[in-house]
């Protein structure tokens, strides 16, 4: 008889790709804001992570709102890495904004126009609000369906239970629809929004964990609800002040959210949005939660984009910004005067900056062993030496991006551990910079368009023609 294999079946309700810092959790710091060795992804930046771990704690006590911190250090130092990890650390709660420098100059806007929808995605507001909800164990759900096609619309009865009461209600065509839609069944404890009808499933009764001999991982057990069946409960929404913008500047704006096409939104209607926002606030319905706008790649901007800047940080309103650059002193973006960092000096005297340091060879090691974790490669402990010499020669980025090229040289020789060979083949057909560039300056005048190059008088006369 024929052996029966069955085809591996893969989970795909999610996409997981691995990314540069797919890797990174948080900031890898103690109770006490001291940084860990290696933690949550992070290695080595002690001072850096510190740093932002107190720039965190201000911003999720409230403390500090239109501050901004500048990261700046050289390439592959992890500058990206920290954002990621203080984005990370903030949780879903606050809201986290990022963009590059140069994203600006090439959306369908003006550049000042770019920046505000930047920093109204940053600032979250939450809203209070007391809704009934009708909260209970389903004990039994009894739909009449009519036999006759044409007639009239089927109905039912829902019987919900507390600890202490137990009731029956009568349903139209649309709440079966949504018990339908929910999968809702008997044991199952239910919440239903009186003003709405929406129904949502809390999980399943206790009392009917021993219905099944097996369930499922995502099957969630609650104990049946106390107290009466309608009860009023505090809901919370969190929206940013540039999703409330959007959906108020035209009709149907909620779908210009999903679309992406927000287009430019004029001052009246941010303005009227600030008064409503500020009113709530008085009252005591919505508070602001000032989150974070990290701009990467800073000294992409130009003088106008600072100059923006420096007066969006005097709003009230405004989130704490941090950004990042890898460029020393250069030219400033649509003047002729140098800068630290590319950025004027009075934006620099606003900033509270943080530095990060090269990589040790041992630090190196340590992000390389995660790497490797992070992308399902098994690589021997001579490999990884090597990998290490080469990271410190050349750059880590380079490194990192041999362990795929690797593994992937591994599985061609049918082995399942990435051995000294594997890194030697894949370090010989791919170049990093240093013999990009010694490879250039040897051909350089085989090359188009070569400064240094001589060109031959036939070729002038031909191009002259």
């Amino acid at each position: 008889m024929a052996e029966l294999k069955l085809s591996e079946s893969r989970d795909l309700t999610r996409i997981e790709r691995i990314g540069a810092h797919s890797h990174i959790r948080g900031l890898g710091l103690d109770s006490t804001l001291e940084p860990r060795d290696v933690s949550e992804g992070m290695v080595g930046q002690t001072s850096a992570r510190k740093a932002a771990g107190v720039i965190l704690q201000m911003i999720k006590d409230g403390k500090i709102a239109g501050r901004a911190v500048l990261i700046a250090g050289q390439p592959g130092t992890g500058k990206t890495a920290i954002a990621m990890g203080m984005a990370k650390s903030l949780g879903l709660e606050t809201p986290f904004a990022m963009i590059a420098g140069s994203e600006l100059f090439s959306l369908e806007m003006s550049k000042t126009e770019a920046l505000t929808q930047s920093f109204r995605k940053a600032i979250g507001v939450r809203i209070k609000e007391e809704n009934e909800v009708i909260e209970g164990e389903v004990v039994e759900v009894q739909i009449d369906r009519p036999t006759a096609s044409g007639a009239a619309s089927k109905s039912g009865k829902l019987t919900l239970k507390t600890t202490e009461m137990e009731t029956v209600y009568d349903l139209g065509a649309k709440m079966i629809e949504a018990l339908g839609k929910e999968k809702v069944s008997s044991g199952d404890v239910i919440a239903i929004d009186k003003a709405s009808g929406k129904i949502t499933k809390l999980g399943r009764s206790f009392s009917r964990s021993r219905d099944f001999d097996a369930m499922g991982p995502q099957v969630k057990f609650v104990q049946c609800p106390d107290g009466e069946l309608q009860k009023r409960k505090e809901v919370v929404h969190c929206v940013t002040l540039h999703e409330i913008d959007v959906i108020n500047s035209r009709t149907q704006g909620f779908l210009a959210l999903f679309t992406g096409d927000t287009g430019e939104i004029r001052a009246e209607v941010r303005e009227q949005i600030d008064t409503k926002v500020a009113e709530w606030r008085e009252e005591g319905k919505a508070e602001i939660v000032p989150g974070v706008l990290f701009i990467d790649e800073v000294h992409m901007l130009d003088i106008e984009c600072f100059s923006f800047l420096n007066r969006a940080l005097e709003n009230e309103m405004a989130p704490i910004l941090v950004v990042a650059t890898n460029r020393g002193i250069t030219t400033i973006r649509g003047t002729n005067y140098k800068s630290p960092h590319g950025i004027p000096i009075d934006l620099l005297d606003r900033l509270l900056i943080i530095s990060t340091q090269p990589y040790t060879e041992d630090e190196i090691r340590k992000i390389l062993d995660i790497r490797c974790q992070e992308e399902d490669v098994e690589m021997s402990d001579g490999a990884k030496h090597l990998l290490t010499k080469i990271g410190g020669e050349t750059s880590l980025r380079y490194a990192i991006h041999l362990i795929t090229a690797a593994a992937l040289a591994c599985q061609k020789r049918k082995a399942k551990v990435v051995e000294l060979e594997d890194i030697n083949r894949v370090y010989h057909l791919f170049l990093d910079v240093k013999r990009s560039t010694q490879y250039l300056m040897e051909y350089q005048n085989q090359y188009m368009f070569s400064e240094t190059g001589e060109v031959d008088e036939d070729d002038t006369n031909a191009m002259g023609s």
